[in-house]
């Protein structure tokens, strides 16, 4: 098998949004939050429907439109959009009998905090 490096192309014109953690260390708090987010993303049924709610038009997503594709009851879907919601990474509004879920566009620039620059990444390494 050849050890050689293979170029990671499209990244050289990417515009940082954020100071990355390998910069700019979390503090005890920040690392609670952020803690908490990844702990909600863990489970993958919520990052399944966390992905489900991104692409709808408006960028939010009706209930009825988020039970289909799993095979779990509507308590427990409620559970796991209620375990999001707390996590900060969905906002909800009830209209009528039905509630709308939205992603949170903050929350997910927080976990691009991870995120390393290229320049900090040590000289010979493999991607």
């Amino acid at each position: 098998m050849s050890k050689s490096k293979l170029p990671v192309i499209g990244q050289d014109d990417q515009v940082a949004c954020c100071s990355p953690m390998v910069r700019e260390p979390l503090g005890e708090e920040g690392a609670v939050d952020l803690a908490k987010t990844f702990k909600a993303l863990s489970d993958p049924i919520r990052l399944r429907r966390l992905s489900l709610i991104a692409p709808y038009e408006g960028g939010e997503a009706c209930v009825c439109d988020l039970t289909g594709p799993f095979d779990v009851s509507q308590p427990t879907i409620s559970h796991h959009l209620k375990v999001l919601r707390e996590a900060g990474l969905v906002s909800s509004e009830q209209r009528g009998t039905w509630v709308y879920y939205r992603v949170l566009p903050a929350a997910l620039a927080r976990l691009s905090l991870l995120q390393a620059p290229a320049a900090a990444e040590p000289a010979g390494a493999v991607r």
